[in-house]
C-alpha cells in the first residue's frame, strides 16, 4: 500500500495544474507559475517536476520559453504513477492490531472494514487519471435551449410575481 503523504499530495497538485492546461500544442508552464498557483515554494515545485520528468510523466525544457508539459495525455497518467514516486511503500496489511492479532484466529472487529478501506484507496489511485483535472470543452447550446430574448418592455431578469394566495389543500 502507498502512503499518500504531503509530498505526494503536492505532486498531484503540481501535475494537476499542468493537466488543467493540457493541449497538444500548449505552451510549457514554468515551475514558478505552478508554485504560485498551487501556493507551494517554486523550489519544491521544480524538485517535484524534475523527479516527474525523470519518471517520464512530464517533459521539461530550460531557457526562454522553457517549462514543463505532460509527457502524455492526462488520461494516461494515473494518480498511482505520481503517488508511487513521492509516497512511501508500506506493508499491504496495515492493521492496527496486525502484530498481536491478525492471522492468529478470528480477525479483530475492525479488520474487514480496514482492509476494505485500504483496497478502496488503492483502487482509487489506480483508476483515477489526471483527466479529472481537464476542463471540459464548452459545447454550443442547442438552439431550442438557448435563452429567448425578452419581449419588448419585458425585463430579462423578471421573475414571476409571488402570490399571497394560500396553497391548495393537497400542496401543504
Amino acid at each position: 500500500m502507498l502512503r499518500y503523504g504531503k509530498l505526494a499530495r503536492q505532486a498531484v497538485a503540481v501535475l494537476g495544474y499542468i493537466a488543467e492546461r493540457y493541449a497538444v500544442d500548449a505552451a510549457a508552464i514554468s515551475s514558478s507559475e505552478i508554485g504560485q498557483a498551487r501556493k507551494i515554494p517554486t523550489a519544491l515545485a521544480a524538485k517535484l517536476l524534475s523527479q516527474a520528468s525523470t519518471a517520464g510523466l512530464v517533459l521539461g525544457r530550460t531557457g526562454p520559453g522553457g517549462g514543463y508539459r505532460l509527457a502524455k495525455p492526462p488520461g494516461q497518467i494515473r494518480l498511482v504513477d505520481i503517488v508511487s514516486l513521492f509516497g512511501h511503500s508500506q506493508e499491504e496489511n496495515q492493521c492496527p492490531y496486525c502484530v498481536d492479532w491478525c492471522g492468529k484466529g478470528t480477525p479483530y472487529p475492525l479488520h474487514d472494514g480496514f482492509m476494505k478501506l485500504l483496497k478502496n484507496a488503492r483502487t482509487f489511485l489506480e483508476d483515477t487519471t489526471l483527466a479529472v483535472f481537464a476542463k471540459p470543452k464548452e459545447q454550443p447550446v442547442p438552439k431550442k435551449l438557448a435563452a429567448k430574448k425578452p419581449a419588448r418592455g419585458e425585463c430579462a431578469t423578471a421573475q414571476p410575481a409571488a402570490t399571497n394566495r394560500p396553497a391548495a389543500a393537497g400542496n401543504r
